[in-house]
């Protein structure tokens, strides 16, 4: 237990606070050399857990921001054909044969390297971030098998590619989709929620030093209100951040009635749910948003 202590206290330095359950799975993720799926709804700090562990460890880490219709020219690799195409032209006098030619325009010197090709290619370990995940199709899943497995990339012109270093890998998920068994058996599993309210306290204090500790605390009681109530967006815990920051700024020492209403657009993004909002408040005349 030692050891989970001691991740808990580097995350900490690194500006992340975790528990017990997150501090495990990256002492075993380090430990096994297996990477860790982090899933949760959107904005619980899953793709702030990855930048933490690349302080941490003091290694660079790539990211590669997943989206729909993402391919493997994007991801992995691809060839420079303009640079190609020269070398094909300027090879045309010199009486090579084909596969003379082949053999020279199919070469690491000719190849785009992308996040995944990178992060195994690499002359130092690094920390790899796969984000959104869920973002992506089932085939772009399976093509990341093979990395997530034996750390390795076949690229059909050259062969096998295996990694110089082991990448600590980290995907991400918002759960807007079933993710494949066979991803997730690879994977150690991590699941995050939104914090508790002495976990939220504790994450604006060390985000924002100069925060009073009660302005703090009554910031995490109404955003953990709000994130109850059937809002488009619940407010992440980077938004709770920037409220209390501009909070602060403004000079608050507490949160009123006057300054919710005048920082609202600070952490509540959609119209229809600053309106409900307001009308609470406007209602009820204080901060009770269960009403």
């Amino acid at each position: 237990m030692d050891d989970i202590q001691l991740t808990k206290e580097k995350m900490l330095q690194a500006g992340y606070i975790c528990d017990d359950k997150v501090a495990t799975v990256l002492y075993l993720a380090a430990a096994l050399q297996k990477p860790v799926l982090v899933e949760g709804p959107a904005g619980v700090g899953k793709t702030a857990i990855a930048q933490a562990f690349s302080l941490v460890k003091g290694l660079p880490l790539i990211r590669l921001q997943c989206y729909e219709g993402l391919d493997e020219a994007k991801a992995l690799y691809e060839w420079n054909y303009k640079r190609q195409l020269l070398h094909i032209q300027a090879a045309a006098n010199q009486n090579l044969s084909v596969e003379e030619i082949e053999q020279d325009i199919f070469s690491d010197s000719f190849l785009l390297t992308r996040p995944l090709l990178q992060s195994i290619t690499s002359d130092t370990p690094t920390v790899l971030l796969i984000d959104e995940i869920d973002k992506v199709d089932f085939e772009f899943e399976a093509m990341l098998l093979e990395l997530l497995s034996e750390f390795q990339i076949t690229i059909p012109e050259i062969g096998t590619v295996s990694a110089r270093h082991h990448p600590f890998v980290f995907l991400t998920s918002n759960a807007t989709r079933e993710l494949s068994e066979a991803l997730k058996r690879r994977c150690l599993y991590l699941y995050l929620d939104f914090p508790s309210k002495e976990m939220e306290q504790q994450i604006l204090m060390l985000k924002i030093p100069k925060l009073p500790p009660r302005l703090a605390e009554k910031v995490a009681q109404v955003v953990r209100q709000l994130r109850g109530l059937e809002l488009k967006k619940p407010p992440s815990i980077a938004e709770s951040i920037d409220w209390a920051g501009s909070l602060l700024w403004l000079g608050k020492e507490d949160l009123d009635v006057e300054s919710t209403l005048q920082t609202l657009t600070t952490v509540v993004k959609y119209r229809e749910d600053q309106q409900k909002l307001e009308r609470i408040i406007y209602r009820n005349r204080d901060l009770n948003f269960r009403a």
